[in-house]
């Protein structure tokens, strides 16, 4: 672990022998004439699962949207596969579910197959019928994974929260994705959902061979499943395994928090 001047800690513990996946170079970003984030370096591997936490605001989502190359960076360069985020040859390997993804308008009518299927959809074949039992086949073993045989023909409006999210994950899978980004997917799902969530995203890592990167406030849940956690508030301020995750007080001193009481105070109530 590096510590420079109680600002910034990073470590990377990850298998080097693993190909690149990700890369990000000094990575700045303006929203709204605001600087976001600044100077971020990053890279991901092969199969790992990499949360993301911080406080609100603290650029998490800004981070996901640059790396898909919705927003454009004021300075810096990121690289998927070796290629820019919007490049074709990413083609199908990038799985994308945001934190809106399982928010349906209401009245629309569309089963957990249909809605599945849809990740099978592309350019490609969006007005032919290409490979049609292989895309089938996509979406049954994207059902299975996620572990949604019983209700796959439900409408999704049906569904609890966090079947929906399981849902909207297949759909990603189906589009034989390798990299998945998620934002927010523990929102409004009860606890035994969210570990079976958690547990579903690690077993996609360590079975199916896929890449994880999700981002979440949940620090509790992420220090508990991720197996590298990124603490981000503008800038990266650690970089490292859950189990040298800071603890309270290094956390607060990381975000330039101080006490508010002095010791006198503390030991008068004591």
């Amino acid at each position: 672990m590096i510590i420079l001047g109680c600002e910034n800690l990073t470590q990377s513990n990850v298998i080097l022998t693993e190909p690149t996946l990700l890369k990000v170079e000094n990575l700045s970003v303006n929203r709204s004439g605001k600087l976001i984030l600044k100077d971020i370096n990053l890279v991901l591997r092969k199969g790992e699962f990499v949360g993301i936490v911080g406080p609100n605001g603290s650029g998490k989502t800004t981070l996901l949207l640059s790396i898909l190359g919705f927003l454009k960076p004021e300075t810096g360069n990121v690289e998927i596969y070796g290629n820019p985020p919007m490049s074709r040859k990413n083609f199908d390997k990038i799985g994308w579910v945001s934190q809106a993804a399982s928010y349906l308008p209401k009245g629309i009518r569309i089963t957990v197959r249909e809605l599945v299927r849809l990740g099978t959809i592309n350019s490609r074949n969006l007005f032919f019928e290409l490979d049609k039992i292989g895309r089938r086949e996509r979406v049954t073993n994207a059902i299975k994974m996620v572990g949604l045989q019983d209700v796959e023909n439900v409408n999704i409006e049906s569904l609890s929260g966090g079947q929906r999210q399981r849902a909207v994950i297949a759909r990603a899978l189906a589009s034989q994705a390798e990299f998945i980004l998620l934002d927010e997917p523990l929102v409004g799902i009860d606890r035994g959902t969210r570990n079976d969530l958690l547990k579903l995203l690690d077993r996609l890592c360590h079975d199916e061979d896929k890449t994880v990167l999700m981002v979440s406030h949940d620090l509790t849940a992420i220090r508990q499943t991720a197996h590298r956690m990124i603490y981000l508030e503008e800038s990266i301020k650690f970089d490292g395994s859950t189990e040298d995750f800071p603890d309270l007080q290094t956390l607060a001193d990381l975000r330039g928090i101080k006490p508010v009481h002095d010791q006198s105070f503390n030991h008068n109530h004591s």
